[in-house]
């Protein structure tokens, strides 16, 4: 994560049980699109901020695995709502952020624009958060009849991300008696200016059972999705190991390459690279420049990731198959997937790793060197 992110922090507020979605979990952990709704909102602020995610004590399992592959900071919740948030920030004082994006988890679908407006708000205003202007008439009832209507002028539906300069808002929360609807509550009783910044129809709260089918819907139409594949190729040399996709494995001959010559994290790299329409490791890491001799291949794959994210695409799954007679890679294969999906910020069930051989036909097949392919899907919501 670079400085500037370090400098922003994102507390997702997951504590709660959610009995009103219904269904045998509470509605952070219960899947949408093929995700939990949980690691759906994690991933919408994962390029953008460091990560604290405030559960319930009992659900401190469920989300170690949910959060895999993601730079997570877990901290036990309170009962009340408020309570949690204070739990987060308290977390997060020791090596402060300069803000902090407050979130209901149950926002899946918060999309990168209205974070970033959040964001940029906050260089003039203590607070900034998203809301829409009511447009409905508005009416008073009781048993089901209609007893009155009220002005609709200057009201707003209210949502989150929440932001906040963090030093005003941990001594607002400290110092807050109880009793608010949200943090934005919080903030104006301690005399802090909120900003009011255009949100979204897409960013809605999971409240009700019907609201897992709508969010589907948002998080499985309107996506920019690309796929790039990968090609490289390493000759034998002397050694007595390989690297292949961040593991060292025992062999009686070494690759030879610039770099560390991991032929599988080289065809990783430019398969991302690809779906960016942005060339291979040659344009960004020039053999050329001797910089790069010997480099551990994980700068070059961090790069290509950090350039993905940056441009608003998460990484959904990549695959890669490395083509040699030996080594075997079956018994290092599991190793493989989790190196690399530590890398890429990836749960290791998101990343393939396989093999196969030629048949010893051709290089590979008399052991001159090994070929990987791979190939990258990049999904921007």
């Amino acid at each position: 994560m670079s400085d500037q992110n370090h400098k922003i922090a994102a507390l997702i507020v997951a504590a709660g049980r959610g009995t009103r979605a219904g269904g045998p979990l509470p509605k952070q952990w219960q899947e949408v699109a093929g995700k939990p709704v949980a690691r759906w909102t994690l991933e919408r602020f994962a390029p953008l901020a460091r990560l604290v995610l405030v559960i319930h004590p009992n659900d401190r399992d469920r989300a170690q695995a949910l959060c895999a592959g993601l730079p997570v900071l877990l901290v036990d919740g309170a009962a009340e709502r408020a309570g949690s948030v204070l739990a987060g920030l308290e977390a997060l004082a020791g090596d402060a952020p300069d803000i902090v994006l407050i979130h209901d988890v149950a926002r899946p679908c918060v999309g990168a624009t209205t974070i970033n407006a959040v964001i940029a708000a906050l260089a003039s205003h203590d607070g900034a958060a998203p809301a829409l202007p009511v447009t409905d008439a508005l009416w008073t009832g009781a048993d089901g009849i209609v007893t009155g209507t009220r002005d609709r002028a200057g009201l707003y539906r209210a949502q989150t991300p929440q932001g906040f300069r963090f030093d005003a808002i941990l001594a607002a929360h400290r110092a807050h008696p109880g009793g608010a609807a949200d943090d934005v509550q919080v903030a104006r009783d301690a005399g802090l200016t909120v900003a009011i910044t255009e949100g979204s129809e897409h960013n809605l709260k999971i409240t009700g059972p019907g609201d897992f089918a709508r969010a589907a819907r948002i998080l499985e139409t309107g996506m920019d999705i690309r796929l790039g594949n990968g090609f490289d190729v390493h000759r034998f040399g002397d050694g007595d190991h390989v690297v292949l996709c961040g593991v060292r494995v025992p062999h009686g001959r070494g690759l030879q390459g610039h770099s560390d010559a991991d032929v599988g994290m080289h065809a990783v790299t430019d398969a991302i690279y690809g779906a960016l329409a942005e060339g291979d490791i040659g344009r960004h890491f020039p053999p050329s420049d001797m910089q790069w001799k010997g480099a551990d291949s994980a700068i070059f794959l961090r790069h290509a990731v950090d350039l993905a994210r940056s441009r608003g695409y998460e990484i959904s799954n990549v695959d890669c198959t490395l083509i040699c007679e030996r080594p075997k890679i079956g018994p290092h294969a599991a190793a493989m997937m989790q190196v690399m999906g530590q890398i890429m910020g990836l749960a290791p069930d998101r990343v393939s790793i396989k093999a196969t051989t030629s048949e010893r036909l051709g290089f590979t097949g008399r052991e001159e060197g090994i070929a990987a392919i791979a190939t990258a899907t990049l999904v921007k919501p």
